[in-house]
């Protein structure tokens, strides 16, 4: 990782100068790559994301929107509390931070904010993360069994014990590729000291995912068995190694 930052009229860019040398604007443009066609759609978070062929490989831009009641009232705006509080430039660093310590996460490319007034929007760029499925896709298929959760569960633990605390730990973001699992979306995510408290949190999180998408359906016996003590023995394996 190689940060750099570009400053324009009304906000900045972060980048990695070792993915590229040079990032603007309209690197944050869908209608840019659109034009150029190495731009399509794909599903997945608020409102999805696009998946762009840049110069520095296959990449996400994943344009920051918010959920819930508040949505309503600020769309894809938030507070501006400083450039290094912006959502992306945060999870720019964290994912650079999870990339140093060896983690297998999406890499950060590139980070953009656009200041107005008391608000502000922001988008990132990451590293395409390929041939993959979603531990939610996996399940829908028939394909978490308890090695697979075991998998997942290492992963989780893994994660713990360096202190990074995922702030939406669900089904789709955790991502199955051939060689490994991943752990995607880091908005909001922040490093902290591995206390109990916040990892049982997370790891009920996760839980009560799996529940939602049908993982109990054929009995909570059966779920237990098949994929969340598998899960939870790997975890524990790992976290106490």
């Amino acid at each position: 990782m190689q940060e750099q930052l570009r400053e324009e009229a009304d906000g900045a860019i972060l980048f990695d100068a070792a993915a590229s040398p040079q990032v603007d604007a309209d690197w944050f443009a869908p209608e840019r790559w659109r034009e150029r066609g190495a731009l399509r759609a794909q599903a997945g978070g608020r409102g999805g994301v696009q998946v762009i062929a840049t110069p520095a490989g296959e990449c996400v831009l994943r344009h920051y929107r918010r959920g819930g009641m508040v949505a309503k009232l600020l769309g894809d705006s938030y507070l501006w509390r400083g450039a290094d509080a912006t959502r992306c430039f945060a999870e720019f660093r964290l994912l650079a931070e999870i990339a140093r310590l060896g983690l297998p996460g999406p890499a950060a490319v590139a980070a953009r904010y656009r200041r107005h007034g008391l608000f502000y929007r922001a988008d990132l760029i990451t590293r395409r993360i390929g041939d993959a499925l979603t531990l939610a896709e996996c399940l829908a298929a028939g394909r978490l069994d308890a090695e697979l959760a075991r998998e997942a569960g290492t992963l989780v633990a893994r994660f713990h014990r360096a202190g990074i605390w995922h702030a939406d730990l669900n089904a789709h973001n955790v991502l199955v590729a051939p060689a490994a699992l991943y752990l995607i979306d880091f908005d909001r995510g922040r490093l902290r000291a591995p206390a109990e408290a916040w990892r049982l949190a997370n790891l009920a999180r996760l839980h009560r995912s799996l529940l939602k998408l049908g993982a109990a359906a054929q009995g909570e016996a059966a779920f237990r068995a098949t994929v969340w003590t598998p899960l939870i023995e790997a975890y524990e394996a790992t976290f106490g190694a």
